[in-house]
C-alpha cells in the first residue's frame, strides 16, 4: 500500500489532522487500537474564557473561527449531531467576583464572549445566592460520538487499522516503510502514548488523569452548563456529565472511588435536588508545562511528526493545530513558535 501519510492515534488530533488531509487531496491510513481513552471521556466544551481567573484563551478567537465550520462538515460527512451550542454560566460566590467579571468583560479580548447582564437564580435546584455570569459563543462537542462515527468511517473507507503500532517495524529513510505500507510521511497523534515513543519520548509530555461522572437528576431541568466548584454540563434525558478531576501520580484508565467522593462533595456544595449517580469514566490527558502543544517535525527523521499536547481544550486547539502542522508539511510554513517542538531544545 502507498499512501501520503501514516496517521498515529485517531483521537481529536488524528481526526482533525485527517480533516485536513481530506481538504487537500492527500491519502492516508490511521493505526489506532483505543489505548487512549482522553478524547472520550473529555467533557467536549468549548470555551474562549478561562472561568477561573476571567482571562482569555489562548488564540481562543482564531481557534473557534477556524473550529466550528469544521465540525459543521464533520455532522454533515458522518450524519450526526456533534455540535450542542449551551451557554455557559459562571457561578457567582460574591460581590467581589461579580466586580471582577464587570472588569473582565470590558478588556477588548473578552468584550464579545463575556456579557455585561447579571442573571438571577431561579431553578430551586441550585444554590446561587450571588447569580451566574453568562459566557457566549460557547458550546459542547460530543466527542465520544465523533470519534465512534469517525472510526467507523474510516473502517468503511479501509483507512483504518485497529492494532497497536510497533515501532521497531518502521523504517525511515527517503520514505517511510511500516510493514507493507509506503508514505511520505508519518505523524503520531497518540496522545499521552507518546511516551513509549522512540522518536518523540523525551518531549516534555505530562499525564494527568481525569475523571468525569454522569448523575440523573430529573428535577434538575438545567439547559446550560454550569462552571462551580466542578463543571455541570446537560447531555439529555435528564442527565448531566459532573467533571473533572486532576490526578497527576495514577496513570491508569482505571476509575477511583476517591475521585467519586471528590466530585460529589464539590458537587454538593451547590446542587440542592436529588441525584443518581450512574456512571463514572477516566482518562489520562497529555498536558504540557507551559499549557502549548506540542507539534513539529523530528530532529533527525525529516519526514516524521507529532501531533500532540492539547490538554483540556482539545476541541478548540485540535482543527488550529491540525492545520498549523499541514502548512508545515506541505507549504514549508513556519509553525508558530508557542507550538513548535523546537522550543524545547
Amino acid at each position: 500500500m502507498n499512501v501520503d501519510y501514516i496517521i498515529v492515534g485517531c483521537g481529536l488530533a488524528g481526526i482533525h489532522f485527517c480533516e485536513q488531509l481530506k481538504a487537500n487531496n492527500k491519502s492516508f491510513v490511521v493505526f489506532d487500537n483505543k489505548s487512549q481513552h482522553s478524547s472520550v471521556v473529555a467533557g467536549g466544551l468549548y470555551n474562549p474564557v478561562v472561568l477561573k481567573r476571567f482571562t482569555s484563551v489562548w488564540k481562543s478567537k482564531e481557534q473557534l473561527e477556524l473550529a466550528l465550520p469544521i465540525y459543521s462538515k464533520l455532522e454533515n460527512d458522518l450524519k450526526v449531531t456533534l455540535d450542542h451550542k449551551t451557554p455557559v454560566y459562571r457561578r457567582f460566590t460574591s460581590v467581589q467576583e461579580q466586580n471582577e467579571w464587570f472588569t473582565a468583560s470590558d478588556k477588548p479580548e473578552l468584550s464579545e464572549y463575556l456579557s455585561t447582564q447579571i442573571i438571577k437564580n431561579n431553578n430551586d435546584a441550585i444554590d446561587a445566592t450571588f447569580g451566574f455570569g453568562k459566557v457566549l459563543e460557547t458550546g459542547r462537542i460530543d466527542t465520544k460520538l465523533l470519534i465512534e462515527s469517525y472510526k467507523k468511517q474510516l473502517l468503511e473507507n479501509n483507512q483504518l487499522l485497529e492494532e497497536g503500532f510497533h515501532y521497531e517495524d518502521l523504517l525511515t529513510e527517503d520514505t517511510i516503510q511500516y510493514k507493507d505500507i509506503t508514505a511520505k510521511h508519518i505523524v503520531f497523534a497518540e496522545g499521552f502514548g507518546v511516551k513509549k515513543n522512540p522518536f518523540f519520548k523525551d518531549l516534555p509530555l505530562k499525564e494527568v488523569k481525569g475523571e468525569l461522572l454522569t448523575i440523573h437528576a430529573p428535577d434538575l431541568k438545567m439547559d446550560y452548563v454550569l462552571k462551580s466548584s466542578v463543571f455541570l454540563i446537560p447531555v439529555g434525558n435528564d442527565l448531566y456529565t459532573v467533571g473533572a478531576t486532576y490526578d497527576w501520580k495514577d496513570k491508569t484508565n482505571n476509575i477511583t472511588a476517591e475521585a467519586r467522593e471528590a466530585l460529589l462533595k464539590k458537587l454538593k456544595t451547590f446542587l440542592k435536588c436529588d441525584f443518581e449517580v450512574v456512571n463514572q469514566v477516566a482518562g489520562i490527558r497529555p498536558t504540557v508545562t507551559d499549557r502549548r502543544p506540542l507539534v513539529g517535525q523530528h530532529e533527525i527523521h525529516k519526514n516524521m511528526y507529532v501531533l500532540n499536547g492539547l490538554g483540556t481544550r482539545g476541541v478548540m486547539i485540535a482543527p488550529y493545530v491540525a492545520k498549523q502542522l499541514l502548512d508545515c508539511i506541505e507549504n514549508n510554513i513556519a509553525l508558530e513558535n508557542d507550538i513548535d517542538i523546537a522550543r524545547f531544545k
